[in-house]
């Protein structure tokens, strides 16, 4: 089982930056990826960012640039720094770890509230 607690989300200003934290505890050596997704009402849970357990990142389109996924394993914790935020980046955001064994499990933590407004 892996627990994750996320914190940093709140409101911000278009243009503005935010740091989302996401730390992991529980059986933290099983984890193979971790990441970042978003939905916003209406919409579909959506990627935004991951890192897999070497250090290899990925980011949706939308957010290249802008966003930055890192990690420190010492802290068993990772973050999403987010800069020039738009409007559109309004959502909940929610960590994922992803374990595989002899299938693939998904952890999840309970979201945290991201409003970019003018």
């Amino acid at each position: 089982q892996v627990r994750l607690v996320e914190s940093g989300g709140g409101l911000v200003q278009i243009g503005g930056s935010l740091r989302l934290s996401c730390a992991a505890s529980g059986s933290i050596f099983s984890i193979n990826a971790m990441g970042w997704y978003r939905q916003a009402p209406g919409k579909q849970r959506e990627l935004v960012a991951a890192i897999t357990s070497g250090g290899s990142t990925n980011y949706a389109n939308s957010v290249k640039g802008r966003f930055t996924i890192s990690r420190d394993n010492a802290k068993n914790t990772v973050y999403l720094q987010m800069n020039s935020l738009k409007p559109e980046d309004t959502a909940v955001y929610h960590c994922n770890a992803k374990v595989v064994a002899s299938t693939i499990y998904n952890y999840w933590g309970q979201g945290t509230q991201v409003t970019v407004s003018s």
